[in-house]
């Protein structure tokens, strides 16, 4: 029989994801804020729901694509939330990027209340949720993984189990900060480069042919040289995986200096006002020092 699941959050990453389940002969219903958002997905076949209860009421599973740890708490626990209308045992799996410490208090409370809950948080950024060639990173029971993998198939192309819940989200922070660390250090030396004389076009050629290249130069130098900032995730939202792994280490006692620093040169990025852009943005606070942008020829 043909599975019900239920899809909360369809936003940048949500609404690929939800409608490749479509395309995937899934009887999808979802909810939104947003009504531009379950237009779009209702237009393609989807099921709306009017409350996060209304669709626990009608589904199997769940999955939630939410901007933090506060909407999902809002998204289950709220008025009208998904507790109001679940069932027992029903499954539940968070595929944003939530705080670790959080997701495994999260786990607790939904078991006492009969919700089989996972994490399973996505790397690979907007065009791979368009692709269904997504990342998953899972955290949760192996029994779990095996009934809904039918259901990450559609959505994803590599699947890892990373452990007991949390491990999902933990590993997913850690793949964001060294995207952002490296984003961070590109942001320091690149305008230093421009300030030395270089040309920034054949800087960035050296460094993404050479040992310097990263993923975050791949994606990001270009749209630096090209004067484009509107690249993917608005750099306030992203800011939570820095401040997650700031807490981990504080809590911890774990030492990652180099870590704190992209974390001053990410908050220095936010007071200046860049927030609503991507990332490579960071790279404006040294040109601003510097006096200097590191811009292709026609920029």
């Amino acid at each position: 029989m043909k599975k019900k699941i239920g899809f909360i959050g369809l936003g940048q990453m949500g609404r690929w994801m939800a409608l490749n389940l479509l395309k995937g002969d899934f009887d999808i219903t979802v909810f939104d804020i947003s009504k531009d958002a379950m237009a779009f997905l209702t237009a393609k076949g989807a099921k709306k729901a009017e409350s996060p209860a209304e669709l626990a009421r009608q589904t199997d599973w769940i999955f939630l694509s939410l901007p933090n740890s506060n909407v999902a708490e809002q998204v289950v626990f709220g008025q009208e939330g998904i507790l109001c209308g679940s069932k027992k045992n029903q499954i539940l799996v968070d595929l944003g990027t939530s705080n670790y410490m959080w997701t495994k208090e999260f786990s607790d409370r939904l078991k006492e209340n009969g919700i089989c809950f996972s994490d399973a948080p996505v790397t690979g950024m907007e065009d791979r949720a368009k692709q269904a060639s997504l990342t998953i990173m899972f955290g949760g029971d192996k029994e779990i993984l095996k009934e809904i993998s039918p259901a990450f198939d559609k959505i994803g192309n590599e699947v890892v189990h990373m452990g007991d819940v949390g491990s999902g989200q933990l590993s997913k922070m850690i793949n964001n900060v060294l995207f952002n660390v490296h984003l961070a250090a590109l942001a320091e030396v690149l305008p230093m480069a421009a300030e030395l004389g270089l040309e920034p076009e054949k800087v960035a050629q050296v460094i993404n042919t050479g040992s310097g290249q990263s993923f975050a130069s791949k994606v990001f130098i270009p749209k630096i040289l090209d004067n484009c900032f509107d690249h993917g995730y608005p750099m306030k939202h992203a800011y939570k995986d820095m401040v997650n792994v700031c807490e981990i280490s504080s809590h911890e006692k774990i030492p990652i200096p180099v870590v704190y620093a992209a974390f001053s040169t990410y908050q220095t990025a936010l007071k200046s006002g860049y927030g609503e852009e991507d990332k490579g943005s960071m790279i404006k606070i040294f040109e601003k020092l510097l006096k200097i942008k590191f811009r292709g020829k026609k920029n």
